[in-house]
């Protein structure tokens, strides 16, 4: 049964971009209903925007079987769970001087648009901590992705003292419980990669005690041949950049590199964007060019919605949770 939500957004939304949206819903919810699986990209400042307060939802009710995202995204879902109240919002952000933006960076706050991300609070507490647990993989000789060593400093518990948020609205929490795979293409961009790259060049940990992108892909390649059967997976991307572009190249690279030419197509596409339709650009492509690419196959329900996806990802989620 549908909540007040859902029915608002059936019942208003008709045309143009919101009936985009309301077919990306029901397609989702149809996928899953099937029996399909759903890769979920996070490209932007979706953490930042707080996104999880729905998506993390999502994921504990098993409507998200993957995510690709940016380092950004991984880290900064972190920042606000143990951070929260000391974020600074600057509403008249469009307004403001270099001066002013010089300011806000030397009492330590680095702006996302509109909410500017206290770097003493949110990335000093994380540092000693991954930092630790990056120390002690090195001295064993063990080597893990990036987001494995942000659910182990999760699962530890060594960040509880400083929630300031409900952690269940933490879609990382909910993540590194169900031990949710992810995908962190560039994971270097971004400031626990700079972090970890500033003890490699110090000669304080090795390079290889983070596993890298190739291997991020070849960790999706076993992963999406496992699932692809049935219905098969779909690709649900928030943004562009390397968060969608990295995973979705995984189906051409299986049929054209490793030859294995039975594998599936993505089966369902819907991408949030306001980068609207542009020469040269990978957020601004529609989906058909990804035809061409060998991404999506001719019949593959394919969406796109124009819009800011801090407003249309939560609605969409909010469907697929019947709220």
């Amino acid at each position: 049964m549908k909540g007040p939500v859902s029915k608002f957004i059936e019942h208003n939304y008709r045309h143009f971009n919101a009936a985009a949206l309301m077919d990306a819903a029901k397609g989702y919810e149809t996928h899953l209903l099937e029996g399909g699986k759903m890769m979920v990209t996070l490209a932007g400042a979706m953490s930042t925007a707080e996104l999880g307060i729905s998506l993390a939802e999502l994921i504990r009710r098993d409507k998200v079987h993957i995510i690709s995202c940016t380092g950004a995204n991984l880290e900064e879902d972190l920042m606000n769970l143990v951070a929260h109240n000391s974020y600074k919002r600057v509403p008249n952000y469009r307004d403001l001087s270099p001066q002013e933006e010089w300011a806000l960076l030397e009492n330590g706050f680095n702006r996302v648009t509109d909410t500017c991300i206290p770097e003493e609070e949110a990335f000093r507490r994380l540092q000693k901590h991954i930092h630790a647990i990056w120390t002690d993989a090195e001295a064993k000789g063990e080597r893990y992705f990036p987001h494995e060593y942000m659910y182990k400093m999760l699962l530890s518990g060594v960040l509880e003292q400083y929630y300031e948020i409900d952690p269940k609205d933490s879609w990382m929490v909910a993540a590194a419980e169900k031990n949710l795979p992810i995908v962190v293409p560039g994971w270097e961009d971004s400031t626990m990669g700079n972090i970890f790259s500033s003890f490699v060049i110090k000669n304080e940990l090795k390079a290889s005690t983070v596993k890298s992108g190739i291997e991020y892909m070849a960790f999706l390649a076993d992963w999406y041949v496992k699932n692809c059967d049935g219905k098969g997976v779909g690709f649900f991307q928030i943004g562009g950049g390397i968060a969608g572009d990295f995973p979705i190249c995984v189906v051409p690279m299986l049929y054209q590199d490793m030859e294995m030419t039975n594998i599936p197509f993505w089966s369902y596409f819907c991408q949030i964007s306001d980068s609207t339709t542009s020469y040269g650009s990978y957020s601004g492509a529609v989906p058909n060019e990804k035809i061409t690419w060998g991404k999506l196959d001719i019949n593959t329900p394919k969406f796109i919605v124009e819009s800011d996806a801090t407003i249309v990802a939560p609605l969409i989620f909010a469907w697929l949770l019947d709220q």
